[in-house]
Formats: structure tokens, C-alpha cells, sequence
């Protein structure tokens, strides 16, 4: 069973007023959603219904890179309850690329298709089989053209190029048009550096391509209006960049594509780019009815990005009592065939491939590649997560180099509050590496299993290999490994990172109601369950209601980055004090005569009373604002940031870190090559923890992730063909219940002083360390050394 403590050291401050109001910040409320979700009774976006609707199906290329010779959609056409089928052109816009960054990502291909499963053309008909089948009438004729595939062939100098004619931003400074973006990082000396190591390890890491997989597929519904427009009811993390997408394609205003968010089945970066939202919205349009599109697993595999694969080449040097000298390294994102976020990817990978320690010496190079493999983009830890299963194993290098203890050597070198990162920007905030680790350590190990004495007892649930009955405890070893990460919270590099909320306070049936309205996409993080313990903390009601999210507020940036408990969740707090100030100066307008206190005293809101800082009671919410509401809507900005400068990589490109420890305990059967994690120990620091039980259930899910990564998670493509050849829950295996450890949790509360409540973004985080810890655990446990995930039995047992 999990278990969490919850810590804040003497003397660390809160940055919080305190007020006394049920149910807000602070307390475990239950989430809204929970039971629904939970007795399957939540409405999904693949739920939705609408009267005489129709189903579209999209048709993608089955091979990697080709040209299009000829689109044959007769037969499907002449199918009885087709109602369109549309290719590129039947696009009604000059606009017909789309993409987050780089406008590279055409809607349907145009005469040549660049990664396996690419869209090619749409149906929409009444029934869902009767789209499928039409589908599968058109009739392409494809001139297969060479691949790109990997580092080695996409910068060859007569590699084919997956993009002529680029003219984006990043073209001006990368050395192939086959890079996506380049960023290098330079402080110091390396050269000088590396004299003063008394050790040197290098190391080659390779980091396989990991899915979301959400469990709830893509889907939406997109419904014509009266006015020409559209209204598009759909599972995504971000409406309002959807929005900017979608608008321009369709050749429609914004104001007439209207977006509704719809219930969404889990996230985790892979909705963040468009999917089906175009091609639906297209189909409504032609058609002149509603239709909904809701991918298979099949089709979802192919329906959006994944987590960067990577190699990563790093050398780090350090004294003989212990200190870190310098770190040079180059990480290799492969992008596949279109941009999505790598740019950003690549900014995450190379400002933080550093780790969370000293070092003033570094040469850094990170770049993004275009290849003819599937697009990937934004995941749970984005960049960061392959840099730290990379630096980390170096840690291990150098402690076990200088025979020192592994965790040891990480302290010693642990970054703290004032460390200068490698892009020169300083960690103004509590930096508690250290004693992350101390407490990872310091947690008692589980107990040794006594597989001997059990003998044919033995509980085989709690082997490698489980129920599959392959051991009952011979060849089994036991490791323990150490690993700590560090990430960014919220979107960097100057970009203009805000969000938006309305807040509306008004009596109904004599009580006071609080409405918080936002663009906030619920992707299962908890924000609503946030929102509304915030209006409570600052307006003093019980009654919260959470209108539902769309495009008719101000945006409220993506659900990514770790960053909505911060953005949002700071514009709710901002908004809620502005509603706050207007209703206590009606309260001093129409009683300030009557009472001093309205004057001269500090004025809360409890309970639904306004009070003095003292706790005398002046007045009723409900007799102040009688038939009046207050209805503000404001934006929240956090402090600026600043891109890197792309020569040396310097500049205050980050708004705050967050970082996590982990201590994995594996038992491993060194015959079969088996793993199972015993025990996922972990210890982070979220600044201030607004709801307790969602915090520890996000990190235990970040946690469980990290360890799908290290031991089972990977996408296979085919060298040879670039074709995805696991595309189903069948061969792309993630973690269950039964390969879930118990993780202890350990929160400390140390405040970030410029944050809503001293918090800090905590979703992200977990799922770093969580890989190396693992990897960490089971190189201990075989000696053998491990510089690929996800590992597999071949790799344990010799036989790879």
C-alpha cells in the first residue's frame, strides 16, 4: 500500500494567508470527477452523440516516404451512406499546413507522404463500418522514395531532405535542414576543465520511444452552425492553440470555430498537437452535418506524437575526493517527419542535461532531427526525462570509478538555492537536492524475501515473471539504485506564458456562489478540484461552480509543462482577490459608516461572512451583494523569460525548477532475464501542496510511468521500412496493477517565494528519476552495465 509523509522544515515559510474556509487550500477534497470515473459513468469525448450525426474515418499511408501518384476515390464515393470523401484538393483555405511552433504539418498529404500512417484522406457516412469500409475503396498509388531513418542518414550530405524550402525561424542557424533546432550550451572551460579530473567516464545511452498511452482514444464531434461556423466538442490539452490552428485551415475567423472541451481520458503530451480536430470540423463543413471521429488503438498510435527517442554521448570528469570538473555531451532527438515541439524539446534537453549539480565547465550541443519516423513531441517530462537517465547512470559511473558511495557522491556535488545553472541563470529558489536524497536513503529497505524457506510457497505474484510460475526464487537477486532529476515548470524561452480566468460572484437562494470560468483542459490532473479549493480559500463560500471549459474565455495556455496549478491556478487566486476587493468596497459603501473596522481593519472572507483580521463579523456576502454579481476576468503572467542565445546557450530561460528523487529496489531472475520492482521509494519537493491526496497520486503516477519506460515501454519501428510494427495495447506493454510497486511518497514544502501560495509545478518530475533509479537498481543487482531503455530479458541474460 502507498504511504506519504509530508514535511516542511522549521523556519520554511508558506507564503500562504491563512483562512479558515472548508474545503480550500490545504485539505484532501475529493475530486468532482472521481466516482464518476471510477463507476464509469464520466462522459468521455468519445461519448458524445448528436441526432442525424455522421462518423468520419481517416485514411493513412502505409508506407513511410513516398510520392503520391494517384488517389482513386470512386468506389468509395459510389458506397451507399457516404456522404464526402475529401483529400488535399478539397481543402477550402489557402492555409493548409498546421503545427504548435512550425506551420510544417500538412492537413492531408500533398503528393508525397513522410511517416508511416500519415493522413491521406477523409470519409465521413452514417454508419462508423460503412466509413471504414469506404475508406478502404480508395485507391493510392504510391512511388516509394529513399529513407531517412536515423543521425547517420538524415545529415549525410546527400541525404534526402524531409523538407525543401524551409523558411521558419530555426532554419538561420542549424548546419543541415534536416535539424529541426539546434541548441548549444558553452560555460567555462572545458579543455582546462578536464586537466584538473583525476577520472574521467564517458558513456553512449540510448533512449527508446515511449507512447502516452492514454487510455481514452482520440475523439470529438464538430457541429455546424447557422452562421457558417463550427462548434468542435473535443479531448484536447490546449483549446486555444487548437483554435489558432484550426481557424486559419478551415478559412473561417476565429470567432466562428467555437470549441468546447469534452471529457478527456488521460493526456500526458500526445493531445497537445491536433488530431482528428481539423478532419472533423472538415467533414461538418462539407457534409453541413455533425460528425464525430473516434480513433481505434490502431489508429491512435498513428494519431499523435510520441516521446523523443534519443542517443545521448556524455563524458564527465571529476577529483579524486569527489567533485565534478566538467561535463561535455550531445543529445540526438530524432523528431521524426515533422516539427511538433521539438524545438522547445531540444531547449528542455540541453539546459538541463546538467542534472541538479555544480558544475562550471560545460560543452553542450543538443539537436532535433527530421526523419521519416513517427512524429513525436511533447510527453510527460519533455527532454528532460532522456537527459536524466543518461547523466544519472554517469553519476554511478564516477562514484563506483572513485569507490565512493553513490548517493554520497551525488550530495557532494548537489545543487542548492543560488547554484548558477550552465545558461547562467541563478536558482532563486529552494533547491533541496540533497536532502532528497538523504531521505530516499534513509527510508528502511523492504524486507528480504526468504525464497528458500518458502520453496513451492513461495507467492509467485511477487517474482519476476509473476503468475507465469518461472521461478520460485532461484536466480533471483536483489538491487537497490539511487537516481534525483531536475525540471522545469511552465513554457520557457521567452515565450508569453499566461492564463486567463473569470471569476463571477453573485447570491442564489441566499447563498453565496462563486463561477469560475477558464480555458483549463481537465486531463485528469485535478485542476477543477484546485480551482475550486482556491475561490473558497479567497471568497469565503462553500458554493463553487466550474463552468465548463472552452474558447469563450481567454486562454489558459496548455495543460503541459507542470505549469496549470501555477498558471490558472495563480489567475483563479488573481482573480478571486480582485472580486474580493470589489465586493469589500461595496460592503465599505454601504456599511463603512456604520463600523470603523471597515476602514481602518485587515478584512477577510469566511465562512460567508466578512470578517476582521481579529475575527469580529461585519457583515453577510449575501446581505452585501444582494441583487448585484461581480464578474471580473483577468490574466496571469509569471516573471519573464528569456530565449537562449543560440551561440553559447546563455539566458534566464526558466521560471522555476522542481525536483524528485527515487530509490528503486528490483528483484531480478539473472536465468530468464525477469524484473519486478519490489519497492519505487520517492521524495519531492512541490513548495506548497494545495490538495495532499492529489499531489501524491500524481506523483505516484509520474513514478509508475518512468518505471513503464525502464523495464517494458518502447515503440518499435523497423530500420528498414520506418513502420511502427506494435501499434496496439497487445505488444506495447504498460505497467498494471500487478507490476506496481508499493511507492512510498515523501513531500517536502519549501516555498517558491514568487509563486501563487509558495507552490511549485509537480507533475513532471517524478517521471525522471523514477527510469535511472530503476535501470540503477537492476545494474547493481546483475553487474552488468545498461545504457539502453527499455531493458529486456535478451539484454540481462546474454542472448540480445
Amino acid at each position: 500500500m502507498a504511504q506519504n509523509t509530508r514535511t516542511a522544515p522549521a523556519g520554511t515559510p508558506t507564503n500562504v494567508t491563512q483562512k479558515h474556509n472548508k474545503g480550500g487550500i490545504g485539505e484532501s477534497i475529493l475530486r468532482p470527477d472521481g466516482t464518476l470515473k471510477v463507476t464509469g459513468e464520466f462522459a468521455y469525448s468519445s461519448d458524445m452523440w448528436h441526432e442525424d450525426m455522421l462518423w468520419g474515418q481517416t485514411l493513412r499511408s502505409t508506407v513511410a516516404h513516398a510520392e503520391i501518384v494517384s488517389i482513386d476515390i470512386s468506389e468509395a464515393l459510389a458506397m451507399p451512406g457516404v456522404y464526402s470523401v475529401l483529400t488535399y484538393d478539397d481543402l477550402p483555405a489557402e492555409m493548409k499546413n498546421y503545427g504548435l511552433e512550425i506551420q510544417d504539418t500538412p492537413v492531408l498529404a500533398n503528393g508525397r507522404v513522410r511517416h508511416h500512417g500519415e493522413p491521406v484522406a477523409l470519409v465521413a457516412a452514417d454508419h462508423p463500418e460503412t466509413a471504414r469500409r469506404a475508406a478502404a475503396k480508395i485507391k493510392i498509388d504510391y512511388r516509394e522514395l529513399p529513407l531517412v531513418t536515423d543521425e547517420a542518414s538524415a545529415l549525410a550530405p546527400d541525404a534526402p531532405l524531409i523538407h525543401e524550402n524551409r523558411d521558419d525561424h530555426h532554419i538561420g542557424h542549424v548546419p543541415h535542414p534536416n535539424i529541426v533546432h539546434r541548441q548549444p550550451i558553452i560555460r567555462g572551460n572545458v579543455e582546462e576543465a578536464r586537466k584538473r579530473a583525476d577520472v574521467i567516464v564517458e558513456g553512449e545511452y540510448t533512449f527508446g520511444m515511449q507512447d502516452q498511452a492514454f487510455l481514452g482514444p482520440e475523439s470529438g464531434l464538430a457541429v455546424p452552425s447557422e452562421d457558417g461556423g463550427v462548434e468542435l466538442y473535443v479531448a484536447t490539452q490546449w483549446l486555444h492553440s487548437d483554435l489558432q490552428q484550426i481557424a486559419p485551415v478551415l478559412g473561417l475567423p476565429p470567432e466562428k470555430v467555437r470549441m468546447t472541451l469534452s471529457g478527456v481520458g488521460g493526456a500526458f503530451g500526445g493531445r497537445e498537437d491536433i488530431s482528428m480536430q481539423i478532419h472533423a470540423c472538415l467533414l461538418a463543413l462539407a457534409t453541413n452535418k455533425p460528425v464525430k471521429i473516434v480513433y481505434n488503438r490502431f489508429e491512435s498510435f498513428f494519431g499523435h506524437v510520441h516521446r523523443h527517442p534519443a542517443k545521448l554521448y556524455y563524458e564527465h570528469g571529476a577529483t579524486k575526493d569527489g567533485k565534478l570538473t566538467h561535463m561535455k555531451c550531445k543529445i540526438v532527438l530524432d523528431g521524426g517527419a515533422y516539427a511538433s515541439a521539438s524545438p522547445a524539446v531540444v531547449g528542455n534537453a540541453s539546459s538541463l542535461s546538467v542534472g541538479p549539480y555544480v558544475l562550471e565547465d560545460v560543452d553542450i550541443e543538443a539537436i532535433a532531427l527530421y526523419t521519416n519516423n513517427p512524429p513525436c513531441g511533447a510527453m510527460r517530462g519533455f527532454g528532460a526525462v532522456q537527459a536524466c537517465f543518461a547523466y544519472e547512470a554517469q553519476m554511478d559511473k564516477l562514484a563506483a570509478k572513485l569507490g565512493m558511495d553513490p548517493v554520497e557522491f551525488r550530495q557532494l556535488n548537489a545543487m542548492e538555492q543560488g547554484t548558477v545553472m550552465p545558461t547562467g541563470q541563478v536558482v532563486d529558489a529552494p533547491a533541496p537536492v540533497a536532502e532528497l536524497l538523504r531521505r530516499v536513503k534513509a527510508r528502511p529497505l523492504p524486507p528480504e524475501r526468504q525464497w528458500e524457506s518458502a520453496g513451492e510457497n513461495a507467492d509467485v505474484r511477487a517474482l519476476p515473471g509473476g503468475l507465469s510460475n518461472t521461478t520460485h526464487g532461484e536466480g533471483v537477486v536483489r538491487g537497490v539504485g539511487y537516481a534525483v532529476g531536475i525540471k522545469n515548470v511552465g513554457f520557457s524561452e521567452g515565450f508569453d506564458d499566461y492564463s486567463t480566468a473569470r471569476v463571477r460572484l453573485e447570491v442564489i437562494n441566499g447563498e453565496p456562489v462563486a463561477m469560475v470560468h477558464t480555458a483549463m483542459a481537465e486531463v485528469g490532473q485535478g485542476g477543477i478540484t484546485v480551482h475550486t479549493q482556491i475561490a473558497r480559500t479567497e471568497l469565503g463560500v462553500t458554493q463553487v461552480t466550474i463552468h465548463p471549459a472552452d474558447t469563450q474565455v481567454g486562454s489558459a495556455g496548455s495543460t503541459s509543462a507542470s505549469r496549470q496549478t501555477y498558471m490558472t491556478g495563480g489567475a483563479v487566486k488573481n482573480t478571486c482577490e480582485a472580486v474580493r476587493e470589489a465586493l469589500l468596497e461595496i460592503g465599505r459603501r454601504k456599511n463603512g459608516s456604520y463600523h470603523p473596522a471597515w476602514a481602518t481593519a485587515e478584512l477577510l472572507l469566511e465562512g460567508g461572512k466578512v470578517v476582521t483580521d481579529g475575527g469580529e463579523v461585519l457583515a453577510d456576502i449575501a446581505d452585501i451583494l444582494e441583487d448585484e454579481a461581480i464578474d471580473l476576468e483577468l490574466e496571469f503572467r509569471h516573471a519573464p523569460t528569456e530565449a537562449f542565445d543560440l551561440r553559447t546557450g546563455q539566458g534566464n530561460g526558466h521560471v522555476q525548477y522542481t525536483f524528485a528523487a527515487h530509490r528503486a529496489v528490483v528483484e531480478v531472475d539473472t536465468e530468464l532475464g525477469l524484473v519486478k520492482v519490489v519497492e519505487l521509494a520517492t521524495a519531492q519537493d512541490v513548495g506548497k501542496a494545495l490538495n495532499m491526496l492529489s499531489v501524491v497520486g500524481q506523483i505516484q503516477g509520474g513514478t509508475t510511468q518512468g518505471l513503464g519506460v525502464a523495464i517494458m515501454e518502447e515503440i518499435i519501428v523497423d530500420p528498414k521500412t520506418a513502420k511502427v510494427r506494435n501499434p496496439s495495447f497487445t505488444d506495447y506493454l504498460i505497467p498494471t496493477i500487478l507490476d506496481t510497486p508499493t511507492i512510498p511518497v515523501d513531500v517536502l514544502e519549501l516555498a517558491d517565494p514568487k509563486a501563487p501560495y509558495g507552490l511549485r509545478g509537480m507533475g513532471e518530475a517524478p517521471t525522471l528519476s523514477s527510469t535511472p533509479a530503476v535501470i540503477a537498481a537492476i545494474r547493481q543487482a546483475t553487474g552488468l552495465e545498461i545504457n539502453k531503455t527499455p531493458i529486456r530479458p535478451e539484454a540481462l541474460t546474454g542472448t540480445l
